[in-house]
């Protein structure tokens, strides 16, 4: 699936006008270092980022990070990029934007899974932080933190196009038949993949992109186990966390989840399209 078209013009004099009317004190070199599915981030000066919803679908997401990952921060044990300013619309662009720490590193997308297994201990914490209740008005997601049930649909037709597809239903199946979550609803990062995770060497220096910040199944994060480990490392992640069995079997459900989006709609970003197929043959596994 290629990357939507931007429904914003971005570029580095844009950018660089927007610092200097609303952030004066922080202006500094900047420099494009990404333009995503959502956003296009710039670097500024050495340690600060800016990051620009490029569509308006991301807005909603990006007000979510301002409004909530102060209040996160102070749950858990590792690096949020927390915003230092909250941007306005100006200068011809439309929408909030946001400046936010620069933190240098590597994401887990670039090692191999073997690789990540020095993070199984810190990620699990991360997660036992994040996860306690969320307060009414947590940001609402249709797609993460929600019944397995629901996404029935949408992880059938995707198993139509995937080769093991005659393994992968029947246990999906059986996921989607378990026991709903019953606690209250938990806040989530929802969207634990390696790529969202940044590596000083084989030491877990922050948690990225809570676009998909949400409340619900702790589950959907918990899907991390399959999605950034091997059988090794995953068995220490599970050792950290507050799972009991059902919410870990509900857990590989979410996995199934995301590695079959990644499988079928990263035709044009080889390091996600292999995490799919990573996930899809971890989660096969005993």
């Amino acid at each position: 699936m290629n990357t939507p078209a931007a429904e914003a013009d971005i570029d580095t004099d844009l950018v660089n006008r927007l610092v200097r009317t609303q952030c004066p004190d922080l202006m500094g070199p900047l420099t494009a270092v990404a333009n995503g599915w959502d956003n296009v981030i710039y670097r500024l000066g050495t340690d600060l980022s800016v990051r620009l919803p490029r569509r308006r679908a991301a807005v909603d997401l990006i007000v979510n990070e301002q409004r909530w990952l102060p209040v996160l921060a102070g749950y858990v044990q590792v690096a949020l990029p927390v915003p230092v300013r909250a941007g306005v619309p100006g200068e011809g662009y439309p929408w909030p934007w946001t400046v936010a720490p620069w933190f240098d590193g590597h994401t887990a997308a670039d090692v191999s899974p073997s690789g990540r297994a020095g993070i199984a201990v810190p990620l699990a914490d991360f997660m036992t932080g994040l996860h306690r209740p969320a307060p009414p008005d947590a940001p609402r997601n249709p797609v993460r933190g929600v019944p397995l049930a629901t996404r029935d649909e949408v992880v059938r037709e995707r198993l139509q196009t995937i080769p093991r597809s005659a393994e992968l239903l029947p246990l999906w199946q059986r996921l989607i038949d378990l026991p709903l979550w019953q606690g209250p609803p938990l806040w989530l990062h929802g969207d634990p993949h390696p790529g969202n995770l940044l590596l000083d060497g084989d030491r877990l220096v922050a948690v990225l992109d809570f676009g998909d910040l949400t409340s619900g199944d702790p589950a959907t994060d918990l899907a991390a186990a399959w999605l950034v480990f091997d059988e090794n490392a995953r068995e220490v992640f599970r050792s950290r966390v507050h799972a009991d069995e059902v919410t870990w079997e509900r857990a590989r459900g979410w996995a199934l989840v995301m590695g079959t989006a990644l499988a079928v709609h990263s035709a044009d970003n080889p390091t996600m399209a292999a995490i799919g197929e990573h996930v899809l043959d971890q989660i096969l596994l005993p």
